[in-house]
């Protein structure tokens, strides 16, 4: 074989292995439903993936959205009024669930805590724990102290009583009317909790409830209350706390509160508006002088139905859906209607 002839079969050779490794690599697809070769079908991989080949490739994922910061655990300090060690509570969303904490850290039951003040150990009816806590709020516990026993007689309508209660079934007295019947007798005190009137335990009762049936009182005729005062530090000692006639200011610091509420969760909002905070302080004395109660949870409620209602209709059936209970009368109903228009417009 000549030098050329040889030459010329080893390109031809070369070429024909270039074609068969190029159509092995890069299968050419199929051509008008022909099946491919095995030769084809060996080459796009393992077994179970032919139906991912040639196919077109789906989007990629969207990111996901980034997780809200869970908001920083809520710890308040707290001591018990008459003395004791600091202690740190969290994770409550109601009062019951707040004395609970509270009792637990001092080893102590629940049922002794009679009221909470805020940021003062004294029995400051100004200070007293309502519906909200500033988140630097430090909580000071009032626990059951002595039992006493007082007979009263009405000789006018009114005893000059105010009763509030602590929300977790304790009703106490308040606030005392100067020159009242109650205010002639020394041994009884704002702090009080009421016990029982004529041996029946009023225990579990609103304070609306424990100020009707003081009302009922017939006048002229003897009755027992049975007290509870809450224990002192030895610089209370001798004090009869009188609360004085304003209502209770703002016990909040920065720009949010816990809300705590008698039915239902608590939650952390925004402090109220200077317009909120006038009418609820309005609202507050209105309750006092209709129903003999005061109520910063309660009054906050009302202004809370009543803020964006347009005219009273309005206004006493968003009342009536959250406190019918009550059975406002009418007459408080327009009172508290026009507090809150004069708070909108500047009047309080």
């Amino acid at each position: 074989m000549s030098l050329n002839t040889q030459t010329r079969l080893q390109t031809a050779a070369d070429a024909l292995l270039f074609t068969v490794q190029k159509t092995t690599s890069h299968p050419e697809p199929m051509q008008n439903g022909e099946a491919m070769s095995p030769d084809a079908q060996d080459s796009r991989g393992p077994a179970g993936q032919e139906e991912h080949q040639g196919a077109v490739p789906s989007a990629p994922p969207l990111p996901q959205e980034p997780q809200p910061c869970p908001r920083p655990r809520l710890v308040f300090h707290t001591q018990l009024a008459h003395g004791s060690p600091t202690g740190r509570i969290h994770g409550f969303t109601n009062v019951r669930e707040l004395y609970a904490k509270i009792a637990e850290v001092f080893d102590i039951s629940a049922s002794e805590i009679l009221f909470c003040t805020l940021n003062s150990h004294k029995v400051d009816m100004q200070k007293l724990l309502g519906g909200q806590i500033g988140l630097e709020d430090f909580i000071f516990a009032h626990v059951r102290g002595e039992t006493k026993e007082v007979e009263v007689v009405k000789t006018e309508d009114a005893l000059g009583l105010t009763i509030t209660d602590n929300g977790a079934g304790y009703a106490f007295i308040k606030r005392i009317k100067e020159g009242s019947t109650i205010d002639r007798i020394k041994t009884v005190c704002v702090g009080d909790h009421i016990e029982a009137i004529n041996d029946q335990s009023i225990v579990g009762c609103r304070h609306y409830e424990v100020a009707k049936m003081l009302k009922e009182q017939q006048r002229g005729t003897p009755f027992t209350l049975r007290l509870v005062e809450p224990k002192k530090a030895f610089d209370m000692i001798g004090q009869r706390t009188r609360a004085p006639k304003s209502s209770e200011g703002k016990m909040v610091s920065g720009k949010e509160t816990l809300r705590l509420r008698s039915k239902g969760s608590a939650t952390l909002e925004e402090t109220p508006s200077e317009f909120e905070d006038k009418a609820i302080k309005k609202v507050d004395d209105l309750l006092e002088s209709y129903m003999g109660i005061r109520d910063l949870e309660l009054a906050t409620t009302i202004v809370e139905a009543g803020k964006n209602k347009r005219n009273p209709d309005d206004f006493a059936e968003a009342l009536d859906s959250v406190l019918g209970d009550f059975g406002f009368p009418d007459v408080f109903l327009f009172d508290v209607w026009g507090a809150m228009g004069d708070g909108k417009n500047g009047r309080l």
